[in-house]
């Protein structure tokens, strides 16, 4: 079972959310590709932000089903 206080799980959870993010992020972007630079940045990083929250929550819902994050993974312990 992962544990909430363990660093292992904050690790792995913290790179979920991360890369959560950058995903919606660039998902977000895409939408309005043709004028990057006309692009609603504030909604965008709303959006991604939120992502990212949902993920944390996500990971922190699923702690009680195995030994990371979700409920495949697996976190070792850095050496």
């Amino acid at each position: 079972m992962a544990s909430l206080i363990s660093g292992a799980f904050w690790a792995a959870t913290a790179e979920r959310a991360v890369r959560t993010a950058a995903q919606t992020l660039l998902a977000a972007l895409g939408l309005t590709a043709a004028d990057v630079l006309e692009a609603d940045w504030g909604q965008s990083l709303a959006l991604a932000g939120s992502a990212a929250l949902l993920a944390v929550l996500t990971a922190i819902s699923a702690s009680g089903t195995g030994d990371g994050p979700g409920l495949t993974e697996t976190v070792r312990a850095r050496r």
